[in-house]
């Protein structure tokens, strides 16, 4: 009898084969996911970003009023990892200020952390 319940669970190892299955993340978007990924990291760290425009263009008195950017523009230049994986992350970002119908009027650099906190930020040029 054992000889004949080990041959049924081989048999039944062949007979129902172990199947791997996978999820698939659904990316409703028009990018790719790496890309979707990047835009909503950025965009999620909007205010502190707004605030560096702010504290960065406040004392040019040639800046035009409603400076703004756009997730799309900004590049990431580098993310660092302050306390380990899935801790507190620094992200340094490059940003393209631009008034009215996307007018360049500078380059930043903005060093902000995952928690929305602005760490430091530096002007890089101003255009004429």
């Amino acid at each position: 009898m054992k000889k004949f319940s080990v041959m049924f669970m081989i048999g039944l190892l062949f007979v129902f084969p172990n199947l791997t299955v996978n999820a698939k993340t659904i990316n409703e978007s028009d990018t790719e996911l790496c890309e979707t990924l990047k835009y909503a990291l950025i965009g999620s760290l909007r205010e502190p970003v707004d605030k560096a425009i702010v504290e960065i263009y406040k004392d040019d008195k040639n800046a035009p009023e409603g400076l703004t950017w756009a997730t799309y523009d900004t590049e990431i230049l580098k993310i660092k990892q302050v306390y380990g994986v899935g801790g507190l992350y620094e992200l340094t970002l490059k940003i393209y200020p631009y008034y009215q119908a996307h007018m360049s009027y500078g380059e930043d650099e903005v060093v902000i952390n995952t928690m929305g906190e602005l760490i430091s930020f530096t002007h890089l040029k101003t255009y004429p």
